[in-house]
């Protein structure tokens, strides 16, 4: 497993985006920033936005296929599981393939990048934001630029 510069730098970014609470209302705000975002930047994407099973949000927009469904299932069940984000865990298994030995299902998980953990001050991880339909790269920092965004202008920004 690789301990390089990005790891740190996704490790960094899973320690400074950290919420003070979160309920559903903020997951419709949040949501909301996100897609309002995709739309003036012409992305065609889909987000979801869950704790654990129960979705709090949901946006496909113009552009996004049917597979993001299955994108986004796979990338949050992978957070969920794991407690990091898809790139983190992408960086971390990098030289490993974990859905290939049988250990993970790949009907199940992906390493794909793009959804990232609600971690609450005090609670852990809670559930999942996730968007899918760009590179998985840019998946990835669609949903911390806008966290950050989120955090900034809530004054809520916590470190754990």
């Amino acid at each position: 497993m690789s301990d390089s510069l990005r790891l740190a730098e996704l490790r960094a970014q899973e320690e400074e985006l950290v919420f003070a609470s979160f309920d559903n209302y903020d997951a419709w705000r949040l949501g909301s920033l996100i897609a309002e975002h995709a739309v003036s930047s012409g992305f065609g994407v889909a987000i979801d936005i869950r704790r654990h099973n129960l979705v709090l949000f949901r946006c496909v927009l113009p552009g996004a296929t049917a597979d993001q469904e299955e994108w986004i299932r796979r990338k949050s069940a992978s957070v969920l599981r794991f407690e990091h984000s898809t790139a983190f865990l992408t960086e971390q298994f990098s030289g490993y393939d974990p859905l290939g030995g049988g250990w993970l299902a790949p009907e199940d998980y992906t390493l794909a990048g793009g959804s990232f953990p609600i971690r609450v001050r005090g609670a852990g991880v809670i559930g999942a934001i996730t968007v899918s339909g760009l590179a998985s790269d840019e998946d990835h920092q669609l949903v911390v630029d806008s966290i950050r965004r989120y955090l900034a202008a809530a004054g809520g920004q916590e470190d754990m």
